[in-house]
């Protein structure tokens, strides 16, 4: 249990994340919001509701008194022989910094899902979810959570409920269901309808109605766009020989793994995707040995080239090779199967694997032909309401483009599971009429050799620099400066800085570049 003290304001929560288990004792307070020190997540320490992805559950939360200069937390515990649940009760003196975690045993779960309506027939509006990813289950669960009783469905090309795509390059040796974010059942008892391998092949906007790859129709009364991205294409020659794979879903990321043990990997595109892949697939597990390579051709995501100098250089260690500033022009390949990379500087590279993540394409080629706005990418217009250029049809997560307050309201398409969340939130409360405008800072983490790095806020067109701590030793904090201020913070083994730093652009405060010297 957690317990918190904010002025003279005492709570108890849940002590630990629910997204990855972070202790939330090491995170940031900030008058009644407590934020990961991992991932960004934030709860609300009164009653343990989440308020910022990318936790899809809340927090418990305790009851409280003070009687006699002591504190006391009341719950519920478990007791293993009898069905009944007993209260425990325990006194802490009040001596006590703003907040930290004491250990009682055998409590009920700290985690706790938001309370939902229930699905009722008489309501006959239906929202239809194009998507599996979590833009749409946060659409659907938010739907529920704020009343909506009429049907839900989720129709999406995948095989699978949503998951957690995050791991799919971290741990590649799970199975499906390790990585679900939420079970069948769950979906269910929600009255959540998911449609699996159902792709959307035209939308016939007048008349509010979707068609489907099988030849079916869905009729809508407010439809969710969701649909995501998919990785970019070769154009080389060769790129249609066995063994060029993608990393997008559980099968891919297992047949990768398998196809890559013992053999010569080369990955095209150094991006966190790549650099993810580089350390996943060199894990000890017995009898691997796989050498790998990564082409880098221009910068990795929103990170220069000499920040990124660190992690680089921990993959080298492990025997990665890096190929920057060059190009694939052709793949060869002997029985059908890719054998070799040839670069553009004439230098060839064995290849028994090529993973291609050169990045990523809005998957909205359905609506080629309709009125719907999209960008010369293919990216949907939203609104800051998620909204649409036509009535009655949202968008959310990696197929859009959207104003970002950090950019002055500048649009950009922003692939982050934080920001695919917090979309999905926001258009269900639009759907319903809510009319909350979309108020988030970008949360970005990624894990490579047992480090942790993070990133938050929209560097985009960043023109200084603040380096703090050493990149040398692997530790270091960096502000990204655009017109005298803070824009975006990226880390290394600085937990919870960037969390800070998050929680302050939020609040919609400044960080001068003099202030983060």
């Amino acid at each position: 249990v957690l317990l918190v003290r904010n002025r003279k304001e005492f709570s108890a929560l849940g002590s630990k994340c629910p997204h990855y288990g972070a202790p939330l004792s090491k995170g940031v307070l900030r008058g009644e919001r407590l934020r990961c020190p991992w991932h960004g997540a934030c709860f609300n320490i009164r009653t343990g509701d989440i308020e910022e992805y990318p936790a899809l559950d809340c927090i418990s939360s305790f009851k409280v008194t003070v009687e006699d200069g002591k504190v006391f937390i009341t719950a519920k515990k478990k007791v293993l022989t009898l069905p009944a649940v007993t209260e425990h009760r325990q006194h802490l003196e009040l001596r006590m910094t703003r907040a930290f975690c004491i250990l009682l045993q055998d409590l009920e779960s700290s985690v706790r899902v938001k309370d939902t309506s229930r699905r009722c027939l008489l309501n006959k509006n239906t929202m239809l979810l194009l998507g599996g990813g979590v833009a749409a289950l946060v659409c659907a669960e938010t739907l529920r959570q704020e009343g909506f009783t009429g049907r839900i469905i989720m129709a999406t090309n995948e095989k699978h409920v949503p998951y957690d795509k995050s791991k799919l390059s971290k741990e590649m040796n799970l199975k499906p269901e390790e990585v679900y974010l939420r079970k069948p059942e769950f979906l269910k008892a929600q009255g959540i309808e998911f449609w699996p391998e159902k792709e959307a092949v035209s939308v016939d906007f007048q008349k509010q109605r979707v068609r489907f790859m099988d030849g079916s129709s869905q009729h809508y009364h407010q439809l969710l766009i969701a649909t995501g991205s998919h990785s970019g294409f070769l154009k080389v020659p060769g790129a249609d020989l066995q063994n060029i794979c993608t990393l997008q879903t559980p099968e891919e990321s297992s047949k990768i793994l398998k196809l890559a043990t013992g053999k010569n990997l080369v990955i095209v595109g150094a991006s966190f995707i790549g650099t993810r892949l580089d350390q996943a697939s060199r894990l000890p597990v017995p009898a691997r040995d796989t050498n790998g390579t990564s082409l880098q051709p221009g910068a990795a995501a929103e990170l220069p080239a000499w920040v990124l100098a660190g992690p680089f250089q921990m993959l080298q260690n492990k025997g990665v090779k890096f190929h920057m500033k060059t190009e694939l022009c052709e793949l060869k390949g002997k029985d059908g199967k890719v054998t070799e990379a040839v670069l553009a500087n004439g230098e060839k590279l064995p290849a028994d694997v090529v993973v291609v993540g050169i990045g990523s394409i809005p998957n909205s080629a359905f609506l080629k032909g309709t009125a719907i706005a999209r960008d010369d990418k293919g990216a949907i217009l939203v609104n800051l309401h998620m909204q649409t250029n036509i009535p009655n049809v949202f968008a959310a997560g990696d197929v859009v483009t959207f104003p970002v307050a950090l950019l002055d309201g500048d649009r950009s398409s922003i692939h982050h599971q934080q920001v695919a969340e917090a979309h999905g939130h926001c258009a269900a409360l639009n759907m319903l009429k809510r009319g909350k405008e979309l108020h988030t800072v970008p949360y970005f983490w990624t894990t490579m050799l047992g480090k942790s790095i993070r990133y938050a806020g929209c560097g985009n067109g960043y023109t200084d620099t603040v380096v703090k701590g050493s990149l040398e030793q692997q530790k270091f904090l960096i502000f990204y400066i655009r017109e005298g201020h803070v824009t975006a913070a990226a880390s290394l083994n600085c937990d919870p800085m960037v969390s800070l730093i998050a929680e302050v652009l939020y609040l919609g405060k400044q960080i001068s570049k003099e202030e983060a010297e």
